[in-house]
């Protein structure tokens, strides 16, 4: 009788994931609770094989636990709860879900540069408090037809949401240092050197590069200060790409128009944090790449990237510390 390989789950995962692995007779699946005290969650670890991610942060101490763990998948494409680095020293495999929920997040995008635009919860509260009359004063809605968005990353998401605005009619410039100019403009886009220098002529700014080092605190109250009184900011990437602080300060002297998050630098926010009292912001609570078809096609690809590893041929295109290949 072969003995069954553990992997451990999110509870939370869509049936779709748990559907795939119940294919498997050689394969046993263990949900866990987000929120899992460490203690419970290293006793799980003991003997497993592999390890689904939600935000359950993952790094030495999880590793030390899970002597046999030769892979954690997150589900997601973010990773900045995770060790990479003593991932890759113990030689275990980080993977992501990839474009599982890159349609998703863009869409949020796109959604907040439109109900921003459009002014959607003003226009809804002049219709349900009888204030009809009240439509045409103060500043009316805004278009996105022929406005510029610089988009910050070109990534799986970036370059969905550069598509989806390029077909509204936009000027599309793009600053992301890793991505050549000549692949930026081949898909119809300007590509962009300096970020100082590009946000003074952008309209609406979106964020879609991870969070990094380099990355954090990016949109501090100098670079905030560079965007037109009239622009929009985005940001469905990661919380503290943007200074909160900074970008309070902006929306309150009228340095930028509007911003919308999805994301926040601590999570869930705090009920006091001033951004949430500003009506110039339009939050959702890290939900931009979770909708039913994203959840779906994450759960999928969770299982299926833990039983490629365990089946000796990783699904090389979602391994984020691609060294670790070279050493199996």
């Amino acid at each position: 009788m072969t003995t069954k390989r553990k992997l451990l789950l999110p509870a939370t995962m869509a049936r779709a994931g748990w559907e795939v692995l119940a294919a498997r007779r050689d394969i046993e699946a263990i949900p866990f609770e987000q929120g899992i005290p460490t203690a419970e969650f290293h006793r799980l670890l003991a003997e497993a094989d592999g390890v689904g991610l939600g935000l359950t942060p993952f790094g030495e101490a999880e590793l030390a636990a899970g002597p046999q763990v030769r892979v954690a998948a997150r589900h997601g494409v973010g990773y900045d709860s995770v060790d990479v680095a003593a991932l890759t020293r113990r030689g275990v495999l980080l993977m992501v879900t990839g474009i599982a929920n890159s349609p998703s997040v863009a869409e949020q995008a796109l959604y907040f540069m439109l109900a921003l635009a459009k002014r959607g919860a003003y226009m809804d509260a002049l219709t349900r408090t009888n204030r009809w009359g009240e439509r045409l004063t103060g500043d009316l809605p805004a278009d996105l037809f022929g406005k510029t968005v610089l988009v910050v990353g070109f990534g799986r998401i970036g370059t969905r949401t550069a598509k989806a605005c390029l077909a509204l009619g936009m000027s599309v410039r793009v600053y992301d240092p890793y991505v050549e100019a000549s692949k930026i403009a081949a898909a119809g886009c300007t590509p962009e050197h300096d970020l100082d220098a590009a946000l003074p002529h952008a309209d609406f700014v979106t964020v879609h590069c991870p969070k990094t080092l380099e990355t954090t605190g990016m949109f501090d109250a100098s670079r905030l200060s560079r965007m037109r009184a009239s622009a929009y900011l985005v940001n469905t990437a990661r919380g503290g790409i943007i200074d909160e602080a900074a970008l309070h300060s902006a929306l309150t002297r009228g340095v930028i128009r509007a911003a919308g998050l999805d994301v926040f630098d601590r999570e869930p926010p705090s009920p006091d944090n001033p951004l949430l009292k500003l009506d110039s912001v339009l939050t959702a609570p890290h939900m931009a790449g979770v909708t039913k078809e994203s959840f779906d096609r994450m759960a999928v690809a969770v299982a299926n990237n833990l039983l490629s590893v365990l089946d000796g041929k990783p699904n090389v295109d979602t391994v984020v510390n691609k060294e670790v290949l070279g050493h199996r």
